[in-house]
């Protein structure tokens, strides 16, 4: 599994960052966490509000910190 936090690295973001850390500790899945803060790449993604959580290529939250329930159902899917 491939998940991308995106943002410019401010406190938000960084939020964003150890929930999505911190829900594939808890259950147990193989991931990566690659964080993008190239506004071009981000872009890219079709975001355009900030902290952004992609999850194999499909962007699941916008603008906001996921909470660790919202985080935990994208994982287990």
């Amino acid at each position: 599994m491939e998940i991308k936090v995106l943002g410019p690295g401010c406190a938000k973001c960084k939020e964003a960052e150890k929930v999505m850390a911190a829900v594939i500790a808890e259950a147990g899945v193989t991931a990566t966490i690659e964080k993008i803060s190239d506004f071009q790449q981000i872009a890219s993604h079709g975001v355009f509000s900030t902290p952004a959580v992609v999850i194999d290529g499909q962007v699941k939250c916008v603008g906001k910190v996921p909470t660790k329930n919202e985080a935990l159902a994208w994982i287990k899917k």
